[in-house]
Formats: C-alpha cells, sequence, structure tokens
C-alpha cells in the first residue's frame, strides 16, 4: 500500500507480472482501485513513483477526461456530454464576472509582483480573519496570524498530511467522502486513509442514513491499530461532500472530543459552508464553538471555489491556533503559493460584504434551491430514492435497483452506461461508498442543461429497468433482492408499483406525473428560467 511495499513498476526492466503487492487490510486505501494493473503502462523513463501516479486514476478521472474531450455545447456541440460529475457551481457567472471586473479589482502595485510572505500577503489574510469571524459566528475576534493561504483546499490537505502524519501512517475518514482527498494525501505524502464505513441502513444509535457517530469512529480506529496502523488524525467535511449532510452542534462537539480522547489532530473542512440553500437548516462552524476541546489539534479550511462558484481561481485559506503547524505548513506554500493579483482580488472581493450578503448569497441560494427542486422532482417522477439534503452542489442517489446483481462490477457498468449515453455522473466507488448502487449528481447547473441531462438519465433508467424486467421473466427467482432500497423518513421514495386498494393516491399520482409530463413538454422552463425568478 505504501510506495516502499510497491516493488517492479519503476524503469529497472521488472516485469508487471512480477509486481507484488502485499495483502490489503479492508479498511485501508486499496490502489487497484485507482491503478489497474491490467491497464498498467510502464515507462522507462519514469521512477516507480512516477509510474505509479501515472497510473493513478479512477472512475471520477476517466469520465473528467471524456467530458473535456466531448464537452456539451448547446450550439457548437449539441450532443456532446452533459458533466453532472464534477462538483461545481455554474449558475452565478453572471454575478461573478460583473464583480470581478469592476474598477476596485484591477490594482497591480508592485509588492503584488514580487514574493510575498509565503503565508499570503497581511492583507489578505486580516481580510480572511475578519470573514471567518462574521460568517463562522466566532465568538472573539479570529487572528491574522493563524491565517495561512495556499492555491485551493487540495494544496491544504496535501501540506497539513505531509506535516502531521509520516509516510505510512493514516487519518480517519468516514465513507462516502469526496475521492480526491485521497489523491491529495496519498500522492505526496504517502498518507493512508482508515475509513469509518457508514451505509444506508439506521441501526443503533443512527437516526439517519450514512450517519456518522462516535461508536463507529471508535471501532474504525481500534480496527486499524489492532493491524498496527498508526493513525494521527481525523478528516470531517461539513457540509459533508456527497452526503449533503450538516453536522449538528452537539455531533461536532462529540467527534472533537473523540479526537481528543486519542490525541488524533481534526482536519475540518468547511468549503461549502455558504452553500447551504434553504432557510430549514442551519450550518454551525468549528470557528464558531465556544469552546473548543483541543484548539491545538483543530485545524479548519476554507476556500472561495465552492460558495463563490470560481472554481478556476485556486484559493484555500487554513485557520489554526497551532504556530507549529501553521509554518510547518507555510514552508511548504513555496510550492503552492496564490499568485499577487488574485490575493488582492479575494481580499476585495471578501471585503464587500453588502454585495455579497445582499445580491450575491440571496441569488445563489435561490437559484440553487431551484435547480435543487428541479432535479429532485424528475426523480420523485421515476420513483428514484435519494437524500433529501439543502446544502451543496449534489444530491446522494439511491440508484441500486438498476443493478442487476448487488455488485461495484454492475455499478461501474450502469456509470458507463450513463456515459455513454452523453451524461456524466459519479458513481459511490469514486467516494469509497460500502454499497454498490449509490450516484451522485450535481444539479447546480443552468436549466437547458438539468432538463437534458436529466432527459439522457431517465433513458438509460428507463431501458436498464426493461431489460432487469426481462431478464426476471426469462428467469424467475433469480433476481437480487439484496439491493433494494429501504424507505426511511430521511431517504426519499416514491414507489411505481401502488397498492390497488388505493386508489385515490394512484389517481394523484397518476395526475401529479401526468402535469410533470406536460411541463416538459412545453416550453414552460424554457421561458420561466431559475435566474428570472431570482
Amino acid at each position: 500500500q505504501a510506495l516502499s511495499e510497491i516493488e517492479g513498476m519503476g524503469g529497472r526492466g521488472n516485469n508487471l507480472q512480477e509486481t507484488r503487492v502485499r495483502p490489503l487490510a479492508k479498511r485501508r486505501v486499496d490502489m487497484h482501485s485507482f491503478c489497474n494493473p491490467s491497464s498498467f503502462q510502464r515507462s522507462p523513463y519514469l521512477s516507480a513513483r512516477g509510474n505509479f501516479v501515472s497510473n493513478f486514476q479512477g472512475s471520477t478521472e476517466e469520465g473528467y477526461k471524456a467530458y473535456h474531450a466531448d464537452k456539451y455545447d448547446e450550439d457548437k456541440n449539441p450532443n456532446g456530454i452533459i458533466n453532472f460529475g464534477t462538483s461545481e457551481n455554474k449558475l452565478c457567472f453572471d454575478l461573478m464576472s460583473k464583480r470581478l471586473t469592476q474598477a476596485d479589482m484591477n490594482l497591480i502595485d508592485p509588492s503584488l509582483l514580487q514574493y510575498p510572505d509565503w503565508r499570503g500577503h497581511l492583507f489578505l489574510r486580516e481580510e480572511v480573519a475578519r470573514f471567518l469571524t462574521y460568517y463562522c459566528k466566532a465568538p472573539a475576534p479570529l487572528k491574522a496570524e493563524n491565517v495561512i493561504v495556499l492555491n485551493g483546499c487540495g494544496s491544504l490537505f496535501s501540506a497539513l498530511a505531509t506535516v502531521l502524519c509520516d509516510p505510512g501512517e493514516a487519518v480517519l475518514i468516514a465513507t462516502p467522502f469526496y475521492g480526491c482527498i485521497t489523491q491529495s494525501i496519498f500522492l505526496y505524502g504517502n498518507v493512508k486513509l482508515v475509513y469509518v464505513y457508514l451505509d444506508s441502513k439506521i441501526t443503533g444509535t443512527s437516526t439517519r442514513p450514512f450517519q456518522l457517530t462516535v461508536e463507529k469512529l471508535e471501532k474504525a480506529l481500534q480496527d486499524a491499530r489492532a493491524e498496527g496502523v498508526s493513525v494521527r488524525g481525523l478528516i470531517l467535511l461539513n457540509p459533508q461532500n456527497p452526503l449533503g449532510d450538516i453536522y449538528s452542534l452537539s455531533e461536532l462537539r462529540d467527534y472533537l472530543e473523540f479526537a481528543k480522547r486519542h490525541e488524533l489532530h481534526v482536519i475540518v473542512d468547511e468549503i461549502y459552508m455558504l452553500s447551504v440553500f434553504d432557510e430549514s437548516a442551519t450550518f454551525h462552524s468549528v470557528l464558531g464553538m465556544d469552546r473548543l476541546p483541543d484548539p491545538q489539534r483543530t485545524h479548519v479550511m476554507w476556500g472561495i471555489t465552492k460558495d463563490f462558484a470560481v472554481s478556476g481561481i485556486r484559493f484555500g485559506t487554513l485557520y489554526t491556533e497551532n504556530q507549529d503547524v501553521a509554518n510547518a505548513v507555510a514552508s511548504l506554500c513555496y510550492f503552492h503559493g496564490v499568485c499577487g493579483p488574485v490575493q488582492h482580488k479575494v481580499a476585495q472581493l471578501l471585503r464587500d460584504r453588502d454585495w455579497i450578503n445582499q445580491v450575491y448569497l440571496r441569488a445563489n441560494h435561490a437559484r440553487l434551491k431551484a435547480a435543487h427542486t428541479y432535479v429532485t422532482d424528475e426523480l420523485k417522477t421515476l420513483g428514484v430514492p435519494f437524500l433529501n439534503r439543502n446544502a451543496g452542489f449534489f444530491v446522494w442517489i439511491d440508484f441500486r435497483k438498476y443493478l442487476k446483481t448487488s455488485t461495484f462490477e454492475e455499478e461501474l457498468l450502469l456509470w458507463k452506461r450513463f456515459l455513454d449515453n452523453k451524461v456524466f455522473v459519479s458513481c459511490g466507488k469514486a467516494f469509497e461508498c460500502s454499497e454498490p448502487g449509490w450516484f451522485r449528481i450535481i444539479f447546480a447547473d443552468k436549466t437547458h442543461r438539468l432538463q437534458l441531462g436529466m432527459q439522457r438519465i431517465r433513458k438509460v433508467l428507463e431501458e436498464r429497468e426493461q431489460e432487469i424486467l426481462a431478464e426476471e421473466k426469462e428467469q424467475p427467482g433469480q433476481s437480487d433482492q439484496d439491493g433494494k432500497a429501504d424507505s426511511t423518513d430521511e431517504v426519499i421514495f416514491v414507489s411505481h408499483h401502488q397498492d390497488p386498494t388505493c386508489a385515490s393516491s394512484s389517481s394523484l399520482g397518476d395526475l401529479i406525473g401526468l402535469l410533470q409530463q406536460q411541463m416538459r413538454s412545453s416550453d414552460w422552463l424554457q421561458k420561466n428560467t431559475a435566474e428570472q425568478f431570482a
């Protein structure tokens, strides 16, 4: 698993068949899910590490490359791939392009063209501290000396893993989780992930599907230690990607107390904190807590990529009270710095609180909510279960009933079927989900792309359903029932199969379906877009 355990991948003439990998424990990163030996391309010009990095990929990367080679364009490439796989907000380009081109943004001062303090220019770190104090509802003003600026949260994960862990050591993370974290902490730092497996069934102290509990954290930690793995930290994503969960204050406190008991560092990624788009949901930042259980081991990251819909501007920030950690990360900022003019633009953006509150956040939340409603209404019409959450850009969807057998091989086949039909989505394996059949769809997109993308998804699912029904007729009693979803209060589930005695329910369902079909076939949605409503 560690690079030192992998032999025969370098340019020393070893055969791929001679490659030996020590058996991997269940709870560690299985590199074969990222680097398939059957398709391994060994270059004599690269080191073993270089060859491994070159071949390190998953389904998300494969789909991303396919999308960039065949992008959908309404005029130039209408049969191209629609991207529901990359977590980007494409709803606010009009607002951001207007704000980022105003006169106050276009300053070129000599200091911006010279090497900065590697932590970031002081004017920016002061602005970040004020911004986080306000939006995280910190009980006391946060300090600029605790702020580090890097070119994105991926770089932050890499830097933190490198300075907090030695090669071969590990951090805990709950699955499913944003899969690129694996690349961030493994490829540079050779740090492992220990999975805390969550599932859709509500058992024990759980009150919702895929709920993280201290009991699950304790079990994963003890299992890892029993295998001889040194665990140094815990990663928390809040709001959670891909689930959309927002942790309550009591949950956050429990997780931090657990980490303190075991002297674990906690890396809290709050990159979606301003993308909670429904007033019924409340986000609580770790920085807003009255008292941190272990402030010297608590490190919070945030960036503008998601909340301000500018994934092309690489900017992430770390807040830590531990100056040893801050200094170590700052040393790596030489490799991950943010250019001076961008630092100025970000500072001006974060400073403009009136525009953020009165213009941007209002419009962004309205647009996210409208897009989320459209996609989830489509899923309800199809009778597809999903987690109904109000944060982030994604819906976590249960396509298990469209798998012929409950395996990740079948999940990958369904994923490829979507891609063949020109819609790129993310499958559960990309997030290390323990149950085959869950997928993530990004809904933060323009109406016409949402409509066409959902039409393509509907086509695949209807074809798949017919194939499964035909096979069941040919082989009665042979279907795999393990993959069927449970209906709970938390998983929205609409069934195609109504009880014959429920005539009124059936009639109402038919009426709703008819109305939605008429809406799709009319030009109402084209004339009444989310942008116009906002």
